[in-house]
């Protein structure tokens, strides 16, 4: 049986550790800001090559605190991809700042430099890429168009842990960085779970003590925070899931250069992924996606979609972008089918998938 997902056979050597991990935390009621926690933001932050990690409940509260802890003017605008999970745009929201929209690129599904360029406007504040099925977005041409300008970049990666550019990991390569550790990423709690990263010590004290109900000291809170901190538990299983990342992301490369080498249908097409993506989902379009999916439906195989609505599209955020137009996102999300990437596939999963594929 082909398996979108399986979390208990990826972890199945770890699993014991775990479970005596837990039980330890358990025993010595250290549920909250524990040793594990502090220990898994040492680790990750060295695996990134960032010089900070702050960990937090999860990957929206990660964006949301990210920003908050900047404190920018009224109307400041954030720019972020058309093309995301809706969290990106809550957490501008629930900020209080003011999400724009830029298309994704027509090959690629990370931002256009070239929208950004034309969004960016006196009020911008903040450039927002997510490094989408964690292929990384242009980075350098980012930082080139926000140069001299009063903008941070700030990088949702929630999708692209151990994603590599230009020889930096990402959550190395922007101000501050954003990752969700949701059980299914490819750096997965048992539960929810976010962690932050930055090489500048002002933002990790601010976003430290901001994710501690704005605590530096027991009692003291100077500032209104969140109460946003992950669980010790969590940080447990973390530890443990995060020395096998790089074995993960390997097989999911292996499975997507096997893709991308045998698929051949002039009804399917391909995206442009980033030279090191670490494959989060592998997406192919079709303009005939029905009767696609109810192929695969009839062979057993599952499939998902990232994501079937560009942002524009969800009824909550219609009012925020005034019936715009997003050509590239939306062909995306009306043609979009996310295929089998688990790194527990076997081979003779793989010729099954691309056989049915090529036949359609």
């Amino acid at each position: 049986m082909i398996k979108f997902l399986d979390i208990a056979e990826q972890d199945k050597k770890i699993q014991k550790l775990i479970f005596n991990d837990i039980k330890k935390i358990i025993k010595n009621n250290n549920f909250i800001l524990g040793d594990k926690v502090i220990k898994f933001e040492k680790y990750f932050a060295k695996y990134c090559g960032a010089k900070y990690a702050i960990s937090c409940a999860n990957g929206t509260d990660a964006l949301t605190i990210a920003l908050k802890v900047l404190n920018l003017p009224k109307n400041s605008e954030v720019i972020i991809p058309a093309m995301t999970y809706c969290s990106t745009a809550f957490s501008v929201i629930n900020a209080g700042l003011k999400p724009v929209l830029a298309d994704i690129e027509h090959t690629t599904p990370t931002i256009s430099c070239d929208e950004i360029l034309r969004k960016i406007n006196k009020n911008t504040r903040v450039i927002m890429p997510v490094h989408l099925y964690g292929s990384v977005c242009k980075v350098d041409e980012i930082k080139k168009i926000i140069k001299g300008k009063k903008i941070l970049f700030i990088d949702d990666c929630s999708q692209a842990h151990g994603a590599i550019y230009k020889k930096s990991k990402v959550g190395s390569i922007s101000d501050i960085s954003c990752f969700s550790l949701y059980p299914g990423k490819n750096l997965g709690a048992y539960g929810d779970a976010g962690i932050i990263t930055t090489n500048y010590k002002k933002y990790y004290d601010k976003i430290k003590n901001f994710r501690n109900l704005g605590s530096s000291k027991k009692f003291i809170h100077n500032q209104v925070g969140f109460n946003s901190r992950l669980d010790t538990i969590q940080a447990a299983v973390l530890i443990r899931k995060l020395k096998y990342l790089d074995l993960n992301n390997k097989k999911r490369q292996l499975i997507a250069k096997y893709y991308s080498k045998n698929i051949k249908n002039k009804k399917i097409n391909l995206l442009n992924y980033s030279k090191h993506c670490v494959f989060h989902q592998f997406v192919i379009l079709t303009k005939y996606r029905k009767k696609l999916i109810n192929k695969l439906q009839d062979n057993n195989i599952p499939f998902s979609f990232h994501y079937p609505f560009a942002l524009n599209q969800l009824s909550s955020l219609k009012s925020f972008f005034r019936k715009k137009k997003f050509p590239n996102a939306e062909q995306l999300a009306r043609e979009g089918i996310s295929i089998p990437i688990n790194p527990n596939l076997k081979n003779e999963n793989l010729v099954k998938i691309v056989k049915v594929l090529n036949s359609f």
